[in-house]
């Protein structure tokens, strides 16, 4: 037996068991993660450098695009590594620190998503106080809370899964560090701090979820009484993509975690985790500037306005 205090590192779930497949996964994970870096480097520059995309709209999106390349920067290089090198160790601290910042960017999505959501419904369904509500100080406020509720949600789950003795070894069933696996090596029968917790954490989850869904329901009423096809197919067309983005965000998460443990299995549990914490930063980017104009004509004169000056 041993405990939390004599571990020094904690062995993660390899992707693949032979060479070839270790290096093709290495490929393909270079491969996700250098378009998520391309396609959020250029959202985040095109709207900074973009004076006609300083809009509470964009401000969000620049935010989520920072919170994609944090959230894709935690996971995917130690996989990389370990794939490449043929290992599946993590130090104590690394594993603390990765599950630290997961946390933290994966709740600054949720949260910015459902104040992207809140920007939608204003724009379309109270267009006159559109202003007032989202003025550049409230939505600085408002982005601001998203960060710092983040941070302090990450903190506390992190702190209070590491307080935990661990005497169950320490190979974790995931190619990252996450909660679940870190419990399953925890000899303490007292998880109710832990679990309070992750119930507050549920509880703030949910009722984004319902404001999100609540939300829509009004705005897709308020779209069907617009009495012009071309009004309608614009409105649409500026709440799709984030429809879409919150779809592939809530729907995986909620499948890897909520699903019965009668359809569990292990490469199901890994290409779940891959779908909900490697893919949306990469496609993020691809669905907001297809149906984006405005977003596409500024990446365009950037990219344009770069090779000209080489």
């Amino acid at each position: 037996m041993s405990n939390s205090s004599s571990i020094s590192h904690f062995l993660l779930l390899a992707l693949a068991d032979t060479r070839q497949l270790q290096l093709l996964h290495f490929c393909l994970l270079l491969g996700i993660s250098l378009a998520a870096l391309l396609g959020n480097g250029l959202i985040i520059s095109a709207v900074a450098c973009g004076h006609h995309l300083h809009t509470p709209m964009f401000f969000f999106l620049l935010n989520l695009a920072l919170s994609d390349l944090g959230s894709i920067c935690t996971t995917v290089p130690k996989a990389m590594h370990n794939s490449l090198w043929d290992t599946r160790n993590i130090s104590y601290k690394g594993c603390a620190g990765q599950l630290f910042f997961l946390l933290f960017f994966m709740g600054a999505e949720y949260y910015l998503l459902t104040l992207m959501c809140y920007d939608r419904y204003v724009s379309i369904c109270k267009p006159l106080h559109y202003g007032t509500l989202l003025g550049s100080r409230a939505c600085a406020h408002m982005a601001a809370a998203a960060w710092a509720g983040a941070f302090l949600n990450a903190l506390l789950l992190t702190a209070n899964t590491f307080s935990l003795p661990l005497c169950h070894g320490n190979i974790l069933g995931q190619f990252f560090c996450e909660i679940p696996q870190i419990l399953k090596l925890s000899c303490s029968k007292s998880y109710l701090r832990e679990f309070g917790l992750i119930a507050i954490t549920a509880s703030l989850s949910f009722c984004c979820f319902v404001f999100i869904v609540f939300s829509y329901v009004q705005l897709f009423r308020a779209v069907l009484r617009i009495p012009s096809e071309q009004g309608r197919h614009k409105a649409f067309s500026t709440c799709l993509p984030h429809l879409a983005v919150v779809s592939l965000f809530l729907s995986t998460a909620m499948f890897a975690y909520l699903k019965p443990p009668f359809v569990s299995s292990l490469s199901l549990d890994l290409a779940l985790s891959v779908l909900y914490s490697v893919v949306p930063p990469a496609l993020n980017p691809l669905i907001y500037s297809l149906r984006n104009q405005e977003l596409k004509a500024a990446v365009r004169r950037l990219m344009t306005g770069c090779f000209q000056r080489h």
